[in-house]
């Protein structure tokens, strides 16, 4: 019954969204001196979880569903906009820090929002 609870559903998809940025943040930093290495980044957590206008979209949750994008789908990691340097590399390691930041800083959101929800959870239960 409490693993429907939707606020723990969302922590949980922004505390993998943010260990999947920090995954390809390390990739990106690894590979920043090969030649004609083109960075990747993962959407924004807020533009995969916002509805997409009035409307309200279908989502599938298992395979056996015939209608509805999977969640998966929408969590690709895309190649990175911006300039290239002269060898074709277009990742920056001052960008990356940055990001990585950022990254961490979600990560931690995420887990404040679970812990507050569990808190809220405990209170109402009476433990």
């Amino acid at each position: 019954m409490f693993e429907n609870l939707d606020v723990f559903k969302m922590s949980s998809a922004m505390a993998r969204h943010a260990g999947q940025s920090q995954a390809l943040i390390s990739q990106n930093v690894a590979n920043a001196d090969t030649p004609g290495f083109k960075g990747r980044e993962m959407p924004p957590f807020a533009a995969l979880y916002a509805p997409s206008g009035p409307a309200i979209v279908q989502r599938a949750t298992r395979a056996q569903h015939l209608n509805g994008a999977s969640s998966d789908a929408a969590m690709a990691p895309q190649e990175m906009r911006g300039g290239s340097s002269p060898n074709g590399n277009g990742v920056s390691l001052e960008t990356e820090l940055l990001k990585a930041a950022e990254a961490k800083s979600h990560h931690d959101r995420a887990l404040a929002i679970y812990k507050s929800a569990l808190d809220v959870l405990r209170a109402t239960i009476g433990k």
